[in-house]
């Protein structure tokens, strides 16, 4: 029996995917032993306690925040049929089918990134003094929390789901390090500054077209991400005020 061969990945999706997961991962760990060491109203386990936790949490919840738009705009432009489509729903009723299992994969790999949205955006919305004072009745603090929780849910979701339409080879496609000739990081300046110069070349209003043709899901999620920033840093000029 021939073993089933290993999809190929572009190079820049496994980068992304890959930086994204890891630090998504740590700081999924980290924030359940930040609500062990501060919380624990809901169960905990025998962690040590570990003051310093929550910095460490943040540090790996702001390097996601970093990397996320990228790897939102390649889903949205390079994967956009790894995502939900507009007859995705119309395909739902197709049960046990192959299209089934694909259009179920895609809901879940949007669910996804919706699901990373919220839970970034509700740790930027609180403050690193709630959790050491004591302070753990704030909305955003439930938010961030239910966050987490649904966030570890649609990760095992979305292993399942590649899991069950690839199997190994697609799940080990994700890591494996061998690229093709196009895919090269040598082409990646090259690349950039083409870009760089068509988009230079564009005029103020043809640059807005290109942005309202975005899709409006990536419009919704990095105008959320843009908007955690923006009060982020509101609060604190309010505060050194």
């Amino acid at each position: 029996m021939m073993k089933p061969s290993q999809p190929y990945q572009p190079l820049l999706l496994r980068i992304l995917h890959g930086f994204t997961g890891i630090c998504l991962i740590l700081a999924i760990l980290t924030a359940f032993w930040t609500y062990n060491t501060y919380d624990g109203r809901w169960g905990q386990v025998p962690l040590p306690e570990y003051k310093e936790i929550e910095g460490i949490h943040g540090t790996f919840g702001l390097y996601t925040l970093l990397i996320f738009p990228a790897f939102v705009h390649y889903a949205f432009q390079r994967g956009q049929r790894r995502l939900v489509q507009p007859d995705s729903f119309t395909k739902l009723v197709q049960v046990g089918q192959p299209i089934w299992w694909y259009t179920l994969n895609r809901f879940t790999n949007t669910l996804a990134l919706l699901a990373l949205t919220f839970a970034l955006f509700s740790g930027k919305m609180m403050d690193e003094t709630w959790l050491p004072k004591g302070d753990l009745d704030h909305i955003w603090y439930y938010g961030h929390l239910i966050s987490w929780v649904v966030m570890v849910a649609v990760i095992a979701l979305h292993l399942l789901m590649n899991a069950r339409i690839g199997g190994t080879p697609l799940l080990l496609s994700m890591w494996n390090p061998k690229f093709r000739a196009k895919d090269t990081p040598q082409l990646w300046p090259k690349n950039v500054l083409i870009g760089w110069q068509k988009t230079r070349r564009r005029s103020w209003l043809k640059k807005f077209y290109a942005l309202a043709e975005l899709p409006q899901l990536e419009l919704a999620i990095l105008g959320t991400l843009f908007l955690a920033w923006a009060i982020s840093l509101l609060k604190e000029f309010a505060l050194a005020g």
